[in-house]
């Protein structure tokens, strides 16, 4: 089963673990990133399966200030990341669904979620759209790595 925890420094050597293709360091950063951010408005969580670490992710209650295409009160969605071994096998779709379920419960006051995913990451976009988000048509221009698709998700 597929679980959201609220990182803690218990994770660090599991987050360490983690091994990720270098398209998807590209892409969402690697788990040395992860760790090192430290920001206010930035929660991080890791993804286990059977109470394994698999992945990570970061939830930013500041998106909104910073991406224009984000509109005030919705979450950012950063750095998600699921471990090459455990990719393919429909855990990313579990994964982002596990993490509807999580905002549900943990952030009552806010309708929505919003990421952006690199134009040539079509399986994440794929993963994106059948665990629940949609693509709102609209592309970022500001990325590191080209453009971006950017999505939104309700919780609902």
């Amino acid at each position: 089963m597929v679980t959201i925890e609220v990182f803690d420094p218990s994770h660090v050597k599991e987050v360490l673990t983690i091994e990720l293709t270098e398209e998807q360091v590209a892409f969402a950063g690697d788990a040395k990133a992860f760790l090192d951010e430290e920001n206010g408005s930035v929660h991080r969580y890791v993804i286990k399966l059977n109470n394994n670490v698999v992945g990570f992710f970061k939830l930013d209650l500041g998106y909104s200030e910073r991406y224009d295409f984000c509109p005030d009160g919705a979450l950012g969605l950063r750095a998600f990341a699921l471990g090459s071994d455990y990719q393919g096998k429909g855990l990313g779709v579990a994964s982002v669904r596990a993490l509807f379920a999580y905002a549900k419960e943990h952030f009552t006051g806010h309708r929505e979620i919003y990421l952006t995913v690199n134009c040539k990451n079509p399986r994440a976009h794929a993963c994106y759209l059948k665990g629940g988000f949609e693509d709102t048509g609209e592309l970022y221009h500001g990325g590191p790595a080209g453009p971006q698709h950017v999505m939104r998700g309700q919780i609902v």
